[in-house]
């Protein structure tokens, strides 16, 4: 089982995030980590297996303070064996800690830690509503390496509006000269409820699949020459260093999510948290848990699901997922060089991976 913790916080909200969020406001950060910590007793005293992974995203959970993780990482370790635990990641913005702080997410257990950089280029990071600039990006990858983190990525983003190739290759090139271990490369989406989306639903902002797939090409090319095994379709890895968590949520593990909005899906029940952390805090007060919505996933539900999370990942499907329909389609679609069909599995090719939604939605 995976185990996710959501922290809502940030001291800015990206126009392009569609996570939920939001600025520290009138619930204090102190009675938010009472709740999660709560809640986290409740539901892993519940559980008949126990989390083989924690993650902490959001949000940003790099900016609790020193105290304020110190309070949290107490409890966790108290409700959750560490020393069985195979990763305990951490998503930061690198605008958000220094040499000490990052000793300390070490000293706290932490494994991995995400690194939000999206780009190495000013414009483009003013685009994207950072807060912090190409020299605090590259001076909080050094300070991660020197802290001894063992696991470094930096989370990177193409076709942002206004994004030029050689800027989209020239982010690639910094991220590898600083010797990261992982290094996520995203194609932007356009979310619903985010300020770019109504850019795009104004006319103001463009999608370009032309542009996806160039870029999408540029990174595979770039990262895969430089060592990193390109094993999910966002992701490139060196040896021993891909996202465990992350791998078993494609792999169609069972999770548990705890936090304000965060789902779970445990024995083929899916439940979300409510997405209000004001909310959250007093529902857990009130009854322990602060689950808002909850469904019993169909057969049918998994296996669309299955497919299309495989899919993602260089590990692919099997077969057996598909019916006689998509079977066919997916021998039409290996005719093209867009996927592989061997030993009962199939497995996109790198010119399926830049289509694999679409390739998914097919053969499904």
């Amino acid at each position: 089982m995976l185990a996710y913790l959501h922290i809502p916080f940030c001291h800015r909200v990206c126009p392009y995030c569609s996570f939920y969020k939001h600025t520290p406001g009138s619930t204090p950060i102190s009675a938010f980590l009472d709740a999660v910590i709560a809640e986290t007793q409740n539901r892993i005293e519940a559980l008949k297996e126990k989390p083989r992974t924690l993650f902490l995203g959001g949000g940003t959970p790099s900016m609790l303070s020193p105290t304020h993780l110190e309070k949290l990482f107490s409890a966790l370790h108290q409700l959750i064996d560490f020393a069985q635990l195979d990763e305990v990641s951490l998503e930061a913005n690198p605008a958000t800690f220094d040499l000490e702080k990052a000793k300390l997410f070490r000293a706290l257990g932490i494994t991995r830690v995400s690194l939000g950089i999206q780009s190495f280029s000013s414009p483009v990071l003013q685009t994207l509503g950072r807060e912090h600039d190409p020299g605090q990006a590259m001076r909080s990858v050094e300070l991660l390496h020197e802290a001894g983190i063992p696991s470094v990525n930096i989370d990177l983003m193409f076709s942002i509006p206004g994004q030029t190739t050689e800027q989209w290759r020239d982010s690639l090139d910094q991220a590898v000269a600083l010797h990261p271990h992982h290094i996520s490369a995203y194609n932007l989406t356009y979310e619903e409820d985010t300020a770019f989306f109504e850019s795009l639903l104004q006319g103001e902002m463009h999608a370009d699949e032309q542009v996806d797939h160039e870029h999408f090409t540029i990174a595979h090319e770039r990262l895969t020459r430089a060592g990193f095994a390109h094993y999910e379709t966002s992701n490139y890895a060196k040896p021993g260093h891909h996202s465990i968590h992350n791998r078993g949520y494609w792999r169609g593990e069972s999770y548990l999510g705890l936090g304000p909005s965060a789902v779970s899906t445990i024995d083929n029940i899916r439940s979300k948290n409510i997405a209000d952390t004001a909310r959250y805090v007093e529902m857990i007060r009130a009854v322990g848990h602060a689950t808002c919505e909850s469904e019993s996933l169909r057969g049918e539900d998994l296996r669309l699901e299955r497919i299309a999370l495989g899919l993602r990942t260089t590990d692919g499907i099997a077969l057996s997922l598909l019916d006689e329909a998509g079977l066919r389609r997916a021998h039409d679609l290996a005719s093209m060089d867009l996927l592989e069909i061997s030993e009962g599995m199939l497995t996109l090719t790198m010119r399926g991976s830049a289509l694999v939604d679409s390739i998914a939605a097919e053969i499904a």
